[in-house]
């Protein structure tokens, strides 16, 4: 096998290799670009209204106890 030979067949199989890694791109913007139509037909992508109580007061509550309670138990 010559180096023009080589040359040729490594040449051929670069530009096979990145049409290969091309055509998967083209595949794949597809696909996000079809989900996203589907996301939006069925409604998916609104948000939920989220209720009026936050939930970090709950945890603040606990923190407030532990505190006092530390705080007791370091007094006796």
């Amino acid at each position: 096998m010559t180096i023009s030979e080589m040359l040729t067949q490594s040449g051929f199989l670069t530009l096979l290799g990145m049409g290969v890694v091309f055509g998967f791109l083209i595949i794949m913007i597809i696909c996000m670009n079809g989900l996203r139509v589907l996301v939006h037909a069925f409604g998916l992508d609104k948000e939920e209204p989220k209720s009026d109580v936050p939930a970090a007061p709950a945890a603040d509550e606990k923190a407030v106890v532990a505190a006092i309670a530390t705080a007791l138990h370091e007094k006796q």
